[in-house]
């Protein structure tokens, strides 16, 4: 299958493998990469030693492209840019931050980068930068969020209407058919995220991913807009979340409340009830826990025979 994100990556599908903190080290991304789609090590949650190892047993793991996400919040910023690029990662996915701040050093670099984004506006901005294509992430995804709550369905089409670099659907996606379904809204490939939690190689807490798979519709929420927008599954920490808000609290409070680690806690080291677990709401379609090489197997044959399932309309 040949098309924009397939030719850009040098990839045999047009799927990309969210960097997702705590779940995406260098097994998941060279699995995913040795699977024909690319894989991505979530630097979010490494200190730079840390993301220098995982890059460099990804590279031992696989001959296949694959890249790094990189949220521009975290700190350190710095030293991993300078980290990817000593250790010659050629791909690059930004977010959670002003694409114009790397953008332009990275491609300096020879490095294709990729930014992702909740809105029109902000896919805008991350063309004008010069980024090689956008992830467009929907209100359903996992993980932090646009605050506009705009949903794939409608985002997808919106920003393809806007812009004219390749365009990634993200949010929701976990299936061959959603796969068919941003793609005919004008999507040239998916990012999945939620799906690949549950997957053999993610580096998730076995706990978490028991959570995942156990997940039904409307377990999931998405909160602390005022620090972060979140999607979160419902535990005893989202619980204090809620009550929190019922006295009208201060950002200081909400902070001081969430503190720090959260996410570690909850998704690498399977705190369930105290920890923050972060999944998109398509959780409630994923039954099962398998290998990477499957879920990519399934869900191409699944966009296939949704293919011709359409043609029949």
């Amino acid at each position: 299958m040949n098309n924009r994100i397939t030719e850009l990556f040098d990839i045999k599908y047009p799927i990309i493998q969210a960097g997702m903190i705590w779940n995406s080290g260098w097994r998941l991304a060279s699995a995913a990469s040795n699977s024909g789609i690319l894989g991505l090590i979530g630097a979010g949650s490494m200190y730079p030693n840390v993301l220098r190892e995982h890059i460099q047993k990804c590279k031992k793991a696989t001959h296949k492209p694959f890249g790094v996400n990189v949220p521009m919040l975290y700190p350190n910023i710095e030293e991993i840019m300078d980290i990817i690029v000593e250790e010659g990662v050629k791909i690059v996915f930004t977010s959670a931050g002003n694409p114009k701040t790397w953008t332009h050093w990275l491609k300096e670099k020879g490095i294709t980068v990729v930014h992702v984004v909740s809105s029109v506006k902000f896919a805008l901005k991350a063309q004008e930068a010069g980024v090689d294509a956008v992830v467009a992430e929907g209100f359903e995804a996992g993980g932090h969020n646009g605050r506009d709550e705009t949903t794939t369905l409608t985002l997808i089409p919106m920003v393809k209407e806007q812009v004219h670099i390749p365009l990634i659907a993200a949010g929701g996606i976990a299936t061959g058919k959603a796969m068919l379904a941003t793609m005919i809204l004008g999507a040239d490939g998916v990012q999945v995220g939620s799906r690949f939690v549950a997957s053999i190689e993610s580096s998730a807490h076995e706990a978490f991913k028991k959570v995942v798979v156990d997940a039904k519709e409307g377990d999931t929420q998405l909160t602390l807009k005022e620090l972060a927008p979140v999607r979160l599954i419902k535990n005893k920490f989202y619980n204090d979340i809620q009550a929190l808000y019922k006295t009208g609290p201060t950002v200081e409070a909400l902070r001081d409340l969430l503190g720090r680690a959260r996410a570690k806690k909850g998704m690498f080291e399977g705190q369930l009830e105290e920890g923050e677990l972060e999944i998109g709401q398509i959780a409630g379609l994923i039954h099962d826990v398998k290998p990477v090489s499957k879920i990519v197997e399934d869900m191409m044959r699944e966009f296939e025979d949704a293919k011709k399932e359409a043609s029949g309309f």
